[in-house]
């Protein structure tokens, strides 16, 4: 699956070359040209690593930085063309990650992605995954509910972890499809709503008033932080 990039820039060439070179290296870059554009994608879809530029025309990245660090943990490389060391000084104890100086070389930024994306995933996910009495182990690629366990396909199963990972997140069904690609789905069946359907009637104790996997009329999913 290939890893999410984004990148908040209102320099749109310098945001087509990097989106272009990022691809051609396997990652799915999405662009936004300001702060605020940049904070609502980041609410609305999830993602694996942010190149931030400091100079933002509707507010500083360094308060983009502190305002994404209040809500999400993700690694943050920013990009600067100022030439004063403070900037960077307070960036970093803000919470990005590494920061390049403009101009780079994509060679360097990309090297520097896959250091942060390195670092990042070494920090191991949890084996288990636990919700109230539901518990979804990644090891075993099993779902129990009360210490039962529930029977569910292997799609269905990387489609809870997915929706589980980003719980409290309202997904929509265009973000959980680009979540899930590389996973096969039956081919029998491509429907998102079906396949929740199905691991609602294993998870839920009434499938009809679901509490886990929650619908957010003409939005998509959310997957509940706080279950029984």
């Amino acid at each position: 699956m290939a890893e999410r990039i984004l990148l908040i820039d209102d320099d749109s060439r310098l945001a087509a070359m990097v989106s272009e070179y990022l691809g051609g290296a396997g990652y799915r870059v999405t662009t936004a040209a300001t702060g605020g554009e940049g904070l609502e994608r980041l609410g609305a879809e999830p993602y694996d690593a942010l190149v931030l530029d400091l100079s933002l025309p509707d507010m500083d990245g360094l308060e983009v930085c502190r305002r994404l660090r209040a809500r999400w943990e993700l690694p943050v490389l920013m990009l600067t063309a100022r030439g004063d060391a403070m900037d960077r000084i307070v960036g970093l104890e803000l919470g990005a990650d590494d920061y390049l100086p403009k101009p780079f070389e994509p060679r360097e930024l990309l090297a520097r992605v896959k250091a942060l994306l390195r670092r990042a995933n070494r920090q191991a996910k949890p084996s288990l995954l636990q919700f109230g009495r539901l518990e979804i182990d990644r090891d075993a690629r099993a779902v129990r509910v009360s210490g039962k366990e529930k029977t569910v396909t292997s799609f269905q199963f990387a489609l809870l972890v997915t929706l589980a990972e980003n719980a409290g997140r309202v997904l929509s069904r265009d973000a959980l499809m680009d979540l899930m690609k590389g996973e096969k789905l039956e081919a029998f069946d491509r429907s998102i709503d079906v396949h929740v359907s199905r691991i609602r009637a294993a998870i839920e104790d009434d499938p009809k008033k679901p509490r886990r996997i929650i619908t957010v009329r003409g939005a998509g999913y959310v997957f509940a932080k706080q279950q029984s």
